[in-house]
């Protein structure tokens, strides 16, 4: 018999925040398996036995599902219970994040294709002597047909926590499970490296950028992020577009298989570089978990120190040298897309707020860079920017004075003059300095990082390095509570450019310590570049 349909029908079309979505999906599956005649069960659904690390299942997922075929009902086990010779079974997808402290800690995550018994990670101070072994995490995922084109796909995504490492240090590590061992000669080339964050501050680069997904392009961003050598990379939501639509609306549906292309494909770079993510739009999944964020949890090992890292995954904050990074979640605040508005009841604000007075009273602290996904300031025909996160968060930046914000969401790279109070607090032209203390804060719009790109309005040009083309003033919008675009005419719109690239920022501490910001286009050509300052005489 056919399969039904458990996906959201476009007919409901009710404007469902994602609780409401995630109560719907779960409740159709349930009818689905009655329908069906059988039912997934614990025993059935297992594979506990088989993966033998600490098992995990997101917010309640269900690893395996009933299915029917053209001779009648039957049950389909989950790919968790077919047994796979471990030396077949290749890891892959392997990305780094920091932990809380990155001078001591760090969280190495991978994928397998199936389940493996006693996963591992090894780690040393020589590639060849990788004798420290640490039990994997295992975190299934489970994603049922929800379009009723797509099929149902388990996933397997290992996670490992590293802490009480040296600072300053490069260590090397190998993932593997029974019949795979990265020591073992033959799998010496799966050795991959990191190096932790030093325990005095010195000069390092870091990169960013939003709105990467899956394409030559993307890939073409990430060897050139590479070439930077940094020291980590700030992903400012949107990550891989399994979902497409990123809506939050009903009729949102996502592939899964999506992002095993995407954490293969940053694997080159992410397996190396601390890869910090946080959410966007097109990463609420309502299926996993009421919020959307139960496939975020599963994929991703994140520093657990925001309001709630449980609910809250891309919440959270870190210091490295001289820079403190906080990551936020937007869709919790957003007015533009409100499947997520208010999820966090205030928690985020209001650990934001004790967060940057902790860290600018932090006399080892000389910048403050934030980043999250829908803009505070830009000027495209397709998002423009978010009046929710104005009302929630710019009077904080500019109280605690943060010195630089980076966005996402707009497929363009775009980025102020200084703004102060909603106005120009001082032009920042290209190559110019700006101090956050007395001329206001730059924010950075850095979505170009391999989804198709935007534009900006009619007539608006491009201007960027070589290619200036300065105006007096932008008419664009910000949306309202009222989800409605608000004209607004611009003054601070300084750096156009409708391209792929990535932002690669420069800390230099000391008593004039500063920040390099420098914009790359995917040619490697310099689109912007200014320098942000603060005096500690």
């Amino acid at each position: 018999m056919d399969t039904p349909r458990i996906g959201i029908p476009e007919s409901l079309q009710s404007r469902m925040s994602m609780p409401e979505q995630h109560e719907y999906l779960r409740t159709r599956l349930s009818r689905r398996r009655v329908l069906m005649g059988g039912a997934a069960t614990a025993g059935t659904a297992g594979g506990i036995g088989l993966l033998a690390g600490s098992s995990w299942t997101a917010l309640g997922a269900p690893p395996a599902v009933a299915r029917g075929g053209s001779t009648g009902p039957t049950l389909v086990d989950s790919p968790a219970t077919v047994r796979v010779d471990g030396s077949l079974v290749a890891p892959f997808g392997r990305h780094l994040a920091f932990g809380a402290d990155p001078r001591t800690q760090m969280r190495i995550s991978w994928q397998v294709p199936f389940a493996v018994r006693r996963p591992f990670v090894r780690v040393g101070l020589q590639p060849w002597d990788l004798s420290r072994k640490i039990e994997a995490e295992v975190r299934e995922l489970h994603t049922p047909s929800l379009s009723g084109k797509l099929p149902a796909v388990d996933q397997f995504y290992l996670h490992a926590a590293l802490d009480g490492l040296r600072p300053g240090t490069t260590y090397y590590y190998g993932v593997g499970h029974e019949g795979f061992d990265p020591a073992e000669a033959s799998r010496m080339a799966t050795v991959g490296s990191f190096r932790t964050a030093p325990a005095q501050a010195e000069k390092f680069v870091f990169t960013a950028f939003g709105d990467q997904g899956v394409s030559y392009d993307a890939l073409a961003n990430d060897q050139l992020i590479l070439g930077q050598n940094p020291s980590f990379h700030l992903h400012a939501g949107d990550i891989c577009y399994a979902d497409s639509a990123g809506q939050g609306k009903e009729s949102d549906t996502y592939d899964a298989r999506v992002w095993d292309q995407f954490l293969a494909q940053t694997e080159s770079v992410a397996a190396r570089v601390p890869w910090m993510v946080t959410t966007g739009n097109h990463d609420m999944e309502a299926w996993y978990s009421p919020n959307g964020y139960g496939g975020q949890s599963a994929r991703w090992s994140l520093p657990e120190n925001g309001p709630d890292p449980r609910q809250a995954p891309g919440v959270y904050s870190f210091t490295y040298g001289n820079v403190a990074v906080v990551a936020l979640d937007a869709n919790d605040v957003s007015y533009e897309i409100p499947a997520n508005k208010g999820y966090t009841d205030g928690k985020q604000t209001a650990w934001l707020e004790k967060r940057l007075r902790a860290l600018r009273a932090d006399d080892s602290v000389d910048f403050i860079v934030v980043f999250f996904h829908h803009c505070m300031y830009s000027t495209t025909a397709s998002h423009a920017s978010d009046g929710g996160v104005r009302d929630a968060w710019l009077d904080l930046f500019e109280k605690h004075q943060v010195d630089l914000v980076v966005n996402g969401h707009n497929h363009v790279y775009e980025r102020t003059d200084a703004i102060r109070r909603g106005e120009v607090g001082r032009q920042v032209p290209i190559g110019a300095t700006t101090d956050p203390t007395r001329d206001g804060i730059v924010y950075v719009t850095a979505g170009g990082a391999g989804k198709a790109l935007y534009s900006f309005p009619p007539g608006v040009p491009d201007s960027y390095e070589g290619h200036v083309e300065d105006v007096d003033h932008i008419v664009s919008y910000h949306w309202t509570k009222a989800r409605v675009p608000d004209p607004d005419v611009v003054e601070w719109s300084r750096v156009r450019y409708t391209g792929f690239s990535f932002l690669a920022v420069e800390a230099e501490p000391g008593p004039h310590p500063r920040l390099k910001v420098t914009a790359l286009a995917e040619n490697g050509e310099r689109i912007d570049a200014f320098e942000v300052v603060r005096n500690r005489s």
